[in-house]
């Protein structure tokens, strides 16, 4: 590009919100490392950066690798607590576009002098060829941004803050930035209690409870502030995210509610319950959009964390957590329910046996929609596995005996049918033979379909002697 378009670039870039510039960063982050458009990648990244820092320095017109970025160096320890802006939040997490309005404000207002001197020292490490000082710099700075940061969003009566705070950002930054203060200032205690932890935890068994709870014992992780995070990062080692409770009842003594909500460590279950409230939403996006590719984890995910919390914890039905958790069995329900009802009528659609004279205008036998509809069947019986527990028992009982006997049905007499009929009559209703083998072999197992397969090639071979014959 020529010096004009490059100064054309970046003018767009700097009118850009805080958030689309975090998004297009990352969006050409995760292209360079999928390696497509590199070239383009890297250059816009390198524009984007500059716009971000705040810095028109064009000496320096190397792009910095990924880890000597230094907005990146002091949030890293916030990566295992960040999500998307458009998930729903909880606490012991932080929005990924919080991060980049808040490094701006800090080279502007919250700590230009730390913000200055810690660019300079990365610019000194990178000539020097060494890494030699960087871990010091890096902490140096983080302390530095979460005092200001701290500073900035504590409350103090009859200081009037709010027109500081909008000058960092919209709403939802401020909301996150006693959260990221607490968490730059505790990154020491954070990383011990993660290097504590097994890297997968199988079941939070009684012996697991006391190492993790020998873990977290540390003054600066039980306060208000950093305690969600101190669960989170125990949540993401637990191979059953919803045990997390386990921990609130121990600290509590206790399996009654009241008890457990009375702790600081009630808010393990207020974790425990927004993360299947939110997975609820994720099956229920994924199964309108016919990708039923996870669905099976996800509702086994589903089923061992509401069993779990219905067994575990003695809730009442009219407390705030008894509702929360009826209202996701509710939303679990519906959005199985009307799919499973609709499964059989595709099925017949598909099987639905015609006179030779309607074959001609009868829809054709798409073998995308088979693999669909065996898809839905599989769903079907997967939901089958944990229906008592998701409050879809009647429904999804009714629904596998209805298709087991109707392909059973219709199985037999289409393959009866390819011993007659005319040449195109038989060709279709082949292909209905082969559809309902298939859903034959997710209903009944992969014998019985090779069972009707053999009958079916026996069928249209004996057919196809008797022509002969004739």
């Amino acid at each position: 590009m020529s010096q004009t378009s490059t100064e054309r670039l970046r003018e767009y870039l700097a009118q850009l919100p805080p958030q689309s510039q975090a998004l297009l960063m990352r969006e050409f982050e995760r292209a360079i490392e999928r390696g497509e458009d590199v070239a383009v990648a890297n250059f816009v990244l390198e524009q984007l950066r500059k716009v971000v820092r705040g810095t028109e320095d064009e000496d320096d017109d190397e792009a910095r690798p990924r880890t000597d970025d230094p907005a990146r160096l002091l949030f890293r320890p916030l990566e295992p607590f960040l999500i998307e802006s458009n998930f729903p939040m909880r606490a012991g997490q932080v929005r990924r576009t919080s991060l980049t309005p808040v490094w701006q404000w800090l080279g502007r207002d919250g700590a230009p002098e730390a913000a200055s001197a810690f660019e300079a020292t990365l610019a000194a490490i990178r000539q020097s060829g060494s890494t030699a000082g960087l871990e010091a710099a890096t902490r140096k700075f983080q302390l530095a941004a979460a005092e200001a940061i701290v500073q900035v969003a504590t409350p103090v009566q009859g200081d009037d803050r709010q027109r500081a705070l909008s000058r960092i950002g919209p709403p939802n930054v401020v909301e996150d930035l006693l959260s990221i203060g607490a968490v730059l200032r505790a990154r020491e205690p954070i990383d011990t209690l993660g290097s504590r932890l097994p890297g997968q935890i199988r079941a939070l068994t009684p012996s697991q409870l006391e190492m993790v709870t020998a873990a977290l014992n540390v003054p600066s992780l039980q306060t208000p502030s950093l305690l969600p995070f101190a669960l989170s990062l125990i949540m993401q080692r637990l191979a059953a995210p919803w045990q997390i409770i386990r921990l609130a009842i121990k600290m509590a003594a206790s399996d009654d509610e009241i008890r457990v909500a009375a702790t600081p460590y009630g808010i393990a279950v207020t974790i425990a319950l927004h993360d299947l409230s939110f997975l609820t939403a994720c099956l229920r996006t994924d199964i309108r959009r016919s990708q039923f590719d996870n669905v099976g984890e996800q509702l086994k995910i589903l089923h061992d964390g509401v069993r779990g919390l219905r067994t575990e914890l003695d809730l009442r039905n009219d407390s705030a957590w008894g509702r929360q958790l009826t209202s996701i069995r509710a939303d679990i329900s519906n959005s199985l329910q009307s799919e499973i009802e609709s499964v059989p009528g595709r099925v017949r659609r598909i099987l639905r046996q015609r006179a030779d004279k309607d074959i001609a205008s009868a829809p054709k036998i798409d073998a995308s929609e088979v693999e669909e509809i065996a898809a839905l069947i599989d769903f079907v019986a997967v939901c089958r596995t944990y229906a008592s527990e998701l409050a879809i028992n009647e429904v999804t009982l009714r629904t596998y005996s209805d298709l087991q006997h109707y392909v059973e049905h219709s199985t037999e007499s289409l393959v009866q049918t390819l011993r007659g009929g005319d040449t195109k009559a038989r060709a279709y209703r082949l292909m209905q033979a082969k559809a309902a083998i298939r859903f034959c072999e997710i209903l009944f197992g992969h014998d019985y379909a090779s069972l009707m397969n053999r009958a079916a090639e026996n069928a249209m071979t004996g057919e196809r002697k008797t022509s002969k014959a004739g």
